[in-house]
């Protein structure tokens, strides 16, 4: 009777391994799965935030070139104006140079002091 109780203890212990094997297996097999379905859902989000990033980055740029764009016209345009000015009145433009000159001179030479 004892050997029959040895042997049904063991079987239980043996079944049990088995059990715990598979229970192990199946628990693995199913992480596994949730971490390729978490990695899938990764990748996915990381697509969308790339292209969302490539079109804020496309804005920028289109916009940053009409800013550029517009600001060298106007500095187009305050260099005709100057220089018509200038050909307009040569000997008064010159003497604003000198005299704005003389006086950055002044200013600059009164530091050193």
């Amino acid at each position: 009777m004892a050997t029959k109780a040895k042997d049904d203890i063991k079987a239980d212990i043996k079944t049990l391994k088995e059990d715990l094997k598979t229970g192990a297996r199946e628990e693995t097999q199913r992480l596994k799965d949730k971490a390729a379905q978490a990695q899938a859902k990764l990748s996915e989000k990381s697509d969308e935030v790339r292209q969302q990033a490539r079109g804020y980055y496309d804005t920028a740029r289109v916009r940053g070139r009409e800013y550029y764009d517009d600001a060298a016209e106007r500095v187009d345009e305050a260099q005709r104006y100057i220089t018509e000015r200038v050909q307009e009145r040569p000997v008064q433009s010159t003497a604003i140079a000198l005299g704005v000159g003389v006086v950055i001179g002044l200013l600059l030479s009164g530091r050193r002091r």
